[in-house]
């Protein structure tokens, strides 16, 4: 049964009532049946049909034969007679196969690539990581047996420390015990130096003789005042801004005169003392200082040591003179 003919009846049937709808799919069951079991017949055509194939109207219109393909209504768009357009797409065909394969290709080498270097760089990534590990635990032993050894150290350290703290306590003790002693030794001879000093003959003698060397004491104070003047009054222009030099180089040509000239200061060695005072003592107090006493160091050291030697000699001269009249 022709496709057009199947057509026509189903619009015919669509027209009835609701009355026939139960017949109508009963009969469309059926005729869809026969057309799947049936081939489809088509009327014979001649080249005269052509136009009519090509742009028949609604009258002369009829459906393509899925089973004749070449005999469909619809053909490729023949631009000359005998010319067939497929070619042309088969030549464009061509390229975007090969342009596609190049592409799918392309892509798989790239792929392996990109896998061949992710392995080598966690292979790297690996051995770097296993290396660092390694030397970061290298590191740490290391730093762990430097503590401990240096722990081992510390309380040896600590043990020594221990032991002079125990030594010097030691010894402090035992030094204040001989302190003690030697403290009632003293004392006991000082007793017996008063009780010899003022009974006998002795006592007389130490007596005049002390009276003697005082006044020798009293003559080497005066001339270690006079020096003391003098070296005020040196260090007072050494360290003034305004005075010239020649009066300060005066001054100490004077003082050296002196000390190299009397009995007293020769014995004390005075000289010496001031020359070395004149080449290394450079210290000034204040710019705006107007005491004397404040500018100058080692010639108040030197002074303090010229008065104790000044007593030294006082009782060893007294010992010479008793010595002398025995």
């Amino acid at each position: 049964m022709p496709l057009t003919a199947a057509f026509r009846c189903r619009r015919h049937r669509n027209k009835k009532g609701p009355s026939g709808a139960g017949t109508d799919v009963r009969q469309r069951s059926r005729l869809g049946r026969v057309l799947l079991l049936s081939p489809p017949r088509l009327p014979s055509l001649s080249p005269a049909d052509g136009p009519a194939r090509e742009g028949a109207g609604p009258a002369g219109a009829f459906m393509n034969n899925l089973n004749d393909p070449p005999n469909w209504n619809i053909l490729p768009n023949r631009r000359d007679p005998g010319d067939d357009g497929s070619r042309w797409n088969y030549a464009l065909l061509v390229p975007m196969l090969g342009l596609a394969a190049f592409r799918w290709i392309w892509t798989r080498e790239c792929q392996k690539e990109i896998e061949k270097e992710k392995q080598e760089y966690y292979k790297k990534e690996s051995t770097l990581q296993k290396d660092l590990e390694g030397k970061y635990r290298d590191i740490i032993t290391e730093n762990r047996r430097a503590v401990a050894h240096l722990e081992v150290e510390l309380e040896k350290e600590r043990n020594r420390t221990l032991s002079y703290r125990e030594a010097l306590v030691s010894q402090s003790r035992k030094l204040v015990e001989e302190r003690k002693l030697l403290e009632q030794e003293q004392e006991r001879l000082e007793q017996e130096k008063q009780v010899l000093l003022h009974t006998g003959a002795e006592g007389t003698l130490y007596q005049s003789c002390l009276a003697k060397e005082e006044e020798w004491q009293q003559r080497a104070n005066i001339l270690l005042k006079e020096f003391e003047e003098g070296l005020k009054e040196r260090q007072d222009i050494y360290c003034s801004l305004i005075v010239p030099r020649s009066q300060r180089l005066e001054i100490e040509k004077n003082l050296l005169v002196k000390a190299a000239t009397d009995p007293v200061a020769m014995a004390l060695h005075v000289e010496s003392g001031l020359k070395d005072i004149f080449k290394h003592d450079h210290y000034c107090g204040n710019v705006l200082n107007r005491t004397r006493s404040q500018n100058g160091k080692l010639m108040w050291l030197y002074l303090r040591y010229w008065e104790l030697a000044v007593e030294l000699q006082k009782f060893k001269r007294v010992e010479k003179a008793m010595l002398g009249k025995r």
